[in-house]
């Protein structure tokens, strides 16, 4: 198994809106405003019709539910969904504490986007699996998507 370079894809956000503990942590929404992606095959923005919704839980663990709708800059329209894991370290903590971006690495932040669309120029991403590292900083998160190859 081998990893190749699809994308890499950074959304604008809006602030959390809190809801609260629940069950299982603490609940936030960020909405998705917009953004941007590109890769060798793949280039466009990021339309504002998504949104993260995940939960902080007691155990430090950050549980990732998002979804986003992409544009092609030759009109596709791409849906990601994706779950994932964002467990923050001192200097993840640090830097956003301070206003900074994290870098990769910085936290253990991966996902495992799945890409579907209905278009057939496209087609070949409906059958792929994908993986991803993430980073933040004020207002976005940006992440850097690899598909998995044989």
């Amino acid at each position: 198994m081998n990893l190749q370079y699809l994308m890499t894809y950074r959304a604008d956000l809006r602030e959390a809106t809190q809801v609260g503990k629940g069950p299982w942590g603490t609940r936030h929404i960020i909405d998705v405003l917009g953004g941007t992606f590109e890769g060798p095959k793949l280039q466009g923005t990021i339309l504002p019709s998504g949104a993260d919704w995940l939960v902080a839980g007691d155990d430090g663990v950050v549980r990732l539910d998002v979804r986003v709708t992409l544009k092609t800059n030759d009109g596709a329209h791409l849906y990601i969904q994706y779950h994932g894991i964002n467990i923050p370290t001192d200097t993840s903590r640090a830097k956003r504490a301070a206003g900074e971006p994290t870098e990769f690495g910085d936290a253990y932040f991966m996902t495992s986007p799945r890409i579907e669309t209905g278009d057939e120029r496209y087609a070949w991403l409906n059958s792929i699996v994908t993986v991803a590292e993430g980073r933040t900083g004020i207002g976005w998160v940006e992440y850097r998507v690899y598909e998995l190859v044989n």
